[in-house]
């Protein structure tokens, strides 16, 4: 038997950042065309090799002259030279400014011999001259320079223009252009490859078996893209099963080539996961193992390099939520540094907790949130303004569950001595990014198809199909402005109803339903499989209320029903799945809408319709964001949104 490698002494965090700040990630300098230097970071200082201008240069329309030519002139006293010629932008002037003359000059053209000021057109006029001659009058006098910028008054050759560290946004492109550079040196960007572990991992676009437990692979492109953003440069690998010597052959021959060596998968205290087995026979491990969640099983250490050298390893875990966690607290500010770039610009909200929420494990936990800003105030208008925070909410549906990525908006890093946070309490929520868009509009509630058809009228709106019990229960807690319930609510709170409709529902079976199944009676007697929906749902409530009615006809407990259906207690959260699950033939009937079954080619056994309502808290219906999905509702709004559904009716 394999020895499983064990967890026993978990680094702290600081501890964690130090190891991976020991590791050197930095690449050498490249030389890269101007034309590809957007977002990269000067490694050298580079000088002006020209003046800029290289000339002297006139910077208006008008007439260049002799400075002392003009002095004493005015509006009352205009004083008149002859015009000799014209100097366009481009040209090599053939005239010259001799005392008593002019030279007309457009923006940015050379200034003509003898001249050393411009008067702007507007403060001239062209006046009879005796000839072919030409006479303007000056209504202005001017100082010598006046509207001439002198060759290098913008950058001087031998100047710095630019040094080190810099990183090249338009700006220094456009000074860079200027001085004729084609090509900088800029620091290179690390190679970080990227490994993914584990014999149920399919990459994206090729055929899945869930029956054997396999999954996509998340994290390679995941991590890829937080490789991008941090300013690296990306290289994944082809995926590699739970196999030792296959295991070994990717790290090393990603050692070879990359600057940091990134796997997720195989660092839990698993009898198959031996990555740590490779680093240690292969390289130098430093750490295994940090007081973190999530995140606990990470990996930090070194690779021999076929060339003598070293490559820097970090393992990441292997659930996509984890994986991403540490990546964006650990290893992006390395690959940043070694990138050349600043840490992004402060990216923190000061939020209140919406609800109370208890920890108490005894290391950091870097929990997910989301975010709802309601308006009103900041923390830095004082205690009143500082009750209207936005709300935070967690988003923990666990380290395995992807959906986590996208509903929540941050974390917030809770001390491992605290118990829990109370509702109200202030806390610091660490955006994604910058650039997070909090939701215009959380609603929260039964998973229906109307409902998915009204959030693509809504501008950026978050909701949680958490069912209906759930999402009562959340809108009576003052977390959600709407949340949408299916079938019968005993009223607690007071909320206002938006909107309503209702739908068809009941047994869905295969095509032709060939199993005869007429009703409830037939799950009770006869030895079907089904499958159920959680107690959340709407739909289970209804279901439970006919089961109800059913064993008051046969006397009998509603326990006694649902011990005999085999598949009652098995129970899917999507309102697809258990029509899915039929379609598969491992049910022979599930709870379903009518729609759904349609739409998927499935039969259907009627039980009944119930009403869906849209509710909103009773102190926000006049938010913006809840008017607006009040207007979507009204009038002829719900026809239109239930347009085409089977079994639904306004």
């Amino acid at each position: 038997m394999t020895e499983r490698k064990e967890f026993r002494d978990l680094a702290e965090p600081d501890a964690a950042r130090d190891a991976i700040g020991s590791l050197d990630l930095v690449p050498e300098p490249e030389p890269v065309p101007l034309a590809d230097a957007r977002g990269r970071v000067l490694a050298e200082r580079v000088d002006a090799g020209i003046d800029v201008p290289g000339f002297d240069r006139a910077s208006m329309d008008g007439y260049a002259v002799r400075a002392r030519d003009t002095f004493g002139a005015d509006e009352a006293d205009p004083v008149e030279l002859d015009l000799v010629g014209a100097v366009h932008a481009g040209a090599t002037p053939e005239v010259t400014v001799e005392p008593g003359t002019c030279a007309e000059v457009s923006t940015g053209a050379v200034m003509p011999d003898g001249a050393d000021a411009v008067v702007m057109v507007e403060r001239t006029d062209e006046v009879p001259s005796e000839g072919d001659s030409t006479c303007i009058a000056f209504r202005t006098s001017v100082a010598p320079g006046d509207h001439v910028m002198a060759a290098g008054a913008d950058i001087a050759a031998g100047a710095r223009a630019l040094g080190p560290g810099t990183r090249l946004t338009p700006r220094e492109i456009g000074l860079l252009s200027a001085l004729g550079v084609d090509e900088v040196p800029v620091r290179g960007r690390p190679r970080v490859g990227i490994v993914s572990t584990g014999d149920e991992l399919v990459r994206p676009g090729d055929e899945l078996d869930p029956s054997s437990g396999e999954i996509y692979d998340v994290n390679s492109t995941t991590i890829a893209a937080g490789v991008s953003e941090a300013g690296g440069e990306p290289v994944l690998y082809p995926h590699a099963g739970d196999d030792y010597a296959e295991m070994e052959r990717l790290l090393r021959e990603a050692a070879d080539e990359c600057d940091l060596v990134l796997s997720s998968g195989s660092t839990s205290a698993s009898a198959v996961d031996v990555i740590y087995r490779v680093i240690e026979e292969r390289g130098e491990l430093l750490l295994h193992g940090v007081a973190v969640k999530p995140g606990k099983p990470m990996l930090v250490g070194r690779l021999d390099r076929a060339d003598g050298g070293e490559s820097a390893y970090v393992g990441l875990p292997g659930y996509p939520v984890s994986a991403l966690t540490i990546f964006r607290t650990f290893v992006a500010p390395a690959v940043r540094e070694a990138a050349g770039l600043p840490e992004p610009r402060t990216a923190t909200v000061e939020g209140r907790m919406a609800v109370r929420e208890r920890y108490g494990e005894g290391r950091l936990r870097l929990m997910p949130v989301g975010l709802l800003d309601l308006g009103g105030g900041t923390a830095a208008d004082g205690p009143a303004g500082a009750r209207e925070r936005p709300l935070v909410y967690p988003v923990d549906k666990g380290s395995g569950a992807t959906t986590s990525l996208v509903e929540a908006d941050g974390v917030v890093a809770v001390d491992p001595d605290t118990e829990y946070l109370d509702a109200g309490e202030p806390v610091t929520v660490r955006l994604f990014s910058p650039d997070v868009r909090p939701p215009t509009l959380l609603g929260v509630g039964e998973d229906d198809p109307a409902v998915n058809r009204l959030l693509d009228r809504l501008e950026n709106p978050r909701y949680l199909p958490v069912g209906s019990r759930e999402g009562y229960r959340r809108l009576r807690d003052g977390v959600p402005d709407v949340a949408v319930t299916a079938g019968p609510t005993d009223r607690a709170v007071d909320d206002a109803v938006l909107g309503e409709w209702q739908r068809e529902w009941g047994l869905v079976v295969a095509a032709g339903n060939p199993e005869g199944v007429e009703g409830l009676g037939d799950l009770v007697d006869r030895d079907l499989r089904f499958v159920n929906r959680p107690t959340e749902a709407g739909l289970r409530r209804g279901l439970d209320d006919a089961l109800e009615a059913l064993a008051a006809e046969r006397s009998a407990s509603l326990g006694e029903l649902t011990d005999r259906i085999d598949g009652y207690g098995l129970t899917l959260r999507a309102f697809e799945s258990p029509v899915r699950r039929v379609l598969a033939g491992d049910a022979d009937a599930g709870l379903a809408l009518r729609e759904t079954a349609e739409r998927l080619d499935c039969g259907f056994v009627p039980l009944g319709e119930q009403p869906v309502v849209v509710r909103a808290a009773a102190d926000r219906v006049d938010r913006e964001a809840v008017t607006s999905l009040a207007d979507e509702l009204d009038g002829d709004g719900i026809a239109t949104l239930i347009e085409g559904l089977s079994g639904y009716s306004a």
